[in-house]
């Protein structure tokens, strides 16, 4: 590779490349630039703005962390990045509500289940109420369930304005950001690595921070490392109620502990709409956010990787569940009923679907816990879905501390 722009030691462009623009490779960015400030950093994102894919494109939910394992990173990030998210919006003007949220059961047998997720939280430092029928009414007039825990710390904000404020800062402080700019290849060598974009522009870096999302296995591959995991990308289709004033604010269903999808909620954001949704079905693309995008390429890469077979075939009635919910609206409506008996079809109106990079290792597995690998002068975030925003402020001073440590800064 060729270069441009080299600095008065005549070898880098920069210090730090960050690859994509969402709300974890800017907030590692800004992490960096906080921390170590002169430290020169470019962000590079394919798209023409910051945060166009998982940032802007999920429920807008501050998670409190009652669900993650106790002790693992999505557990801690998420209890410390909800309260540090909430102090960073108040900060900058941001739109966010603390709304708590009811997590419902409405069968017998997920009882067990709420009552494990009481002592979860509470393992996590979460304060829980737990709520009988009567007790759901007085905080969901219109939700029904059997019993009910309540989650107060629990919020939604605007997570595209939050990553447009960190793009803002990370500016200020002297870092730049190119938009449009795709990274087609990587060549690491004992001084650095050489990134190439779409534009044909070459940028030597001291050390290089992947945090792509969707395609961050595919750009650990260019830079020589195997990540030991592939992105199977599933798409969360949403639906907005006509009839907003059926709910007051965030109503979950008990998950299943087998799956990192938490079903199908009901979320009143910050503009007083209630989404509903996301399921969760196989996309046809990275970026596949209907059925008709598709991209053979990125398919085969999907069915070529052994994990993905051994997902189907252990999880193939849960995937046919989902399924039946996305081709079929009356599907859909009876799994919304289950806490809405007032939902009708009618008050479900097609909303923007949003796509989960989901890591599945070779054996099937879903990972889930934020996975973060570092190879000689490359740091990847390998699995950052739900709850990253909410964790992004934490997740970002990781990735920092990690990338200063190469620059033998800190």
């Amino acid at each position: 590779m060729t270069h441009e722009g080299r600095d008065r030691y005549g070898r880098y462009d920069c210090d730090v490349l960050v690859v994509g623009g969402g709300i974890v490779g800017l907030s590692s960015a800004y992490a960096i630039t906080r921390a170590a400030p002169g430290t020169r950093v470019v962000v590079l994102e394919k798209e023409r703005g910051p945060a166009l894919h998982q940032t802007g494109r999920n429920s807008g939910v501050i998670h409190s962390g009652i669900y993650y394992r106790p002790g693992s990173l999505k557990a801690r990030y998420a209890v410390r990045g909800a309260a540090e998210m909430v102090k960073f919006c108040a900060e900058h003007g941001i739109a966010h509500e603390i709304t708590g949220k009811l997590i419902v059961a409405t069968g017998r047998a997920e009882l067990p289940r709420l009552h494990a997720l009481v002592q979860r939280g509470r393992e996590n430092g979460i304060p829980v109420r737990e709520l009988g029928p009567a007790q759901i009414a007085e905080y969901e007039p219109e939700v029904r369930g059997l019993a009910a825990i309540r989650v107060g710390s629990t919020g939604v904000c605007d997570f595209g304005a939050v990553a447009a404020q960190l793009a803002e800062s990370v500016c200020a402080s002297g870092a730049e950001i190119r938009y449009g700019a795709e990274v087609t290849a990587v060549d690491r060598r004992p001084w650095g690595v050489a990134v190439r974009t779409s534009d044909g522009a070459v940028l030597r870096a001291r050390v290089l921070v992947n945090c792509a999302g969707l395609h961050c296995d595919r750009v650990a591959r260019l830079a020589g490392d195997d990540p030991g995991m592939r992105i199977v990308p599933f798409r969360g289709e949403y639906y907005e109620l006509a009839r907003p004033e059926l709910v007051r604010g965030l109503v979950y269903p008990v998950p299943d502990p087998a799956f990192p999808f938490l079903g199908v909620h009901l979320t009143r954001g910050i503009g007083g709409s209630v989404h509903v949704g996301p399921n969760a079905v196989p996309a046809l693309a990275r970026e596949g956010y209907a059925w008709s995008s598709i991209r053979p390429r990125e398919l085969a890469g999907t069915l070529g990787w052994p994990g993905s077979w051994r997902i189907a075939r252990r999880h193939w009635r849960y995937g046919a569940g989902e399924l039946h919910r996305s081709l079929s609206k009356r599907a859909f409506t009876e799994a919304v009923r289950r806490l809405l008996p007032a939902a009708t079809e009618a008050d479900l109106r097609v909303a923007p679907a949003g796509v989960r990079a989901q890591a599945v290792l070779r054996d099937g597995t879903l990972v889930d816990d934020f996975l973060i690998r570092q190879a000689p002068r490359t740091i990847h975030v390998l699995n950052a879905p739900s709850p990253a925003a909410t964790a992004a402020l934490p997740i970002g001073r990781q990735v920092a501390r990690r990338a200063l440590g190469v620059l033998g800064v800190g």
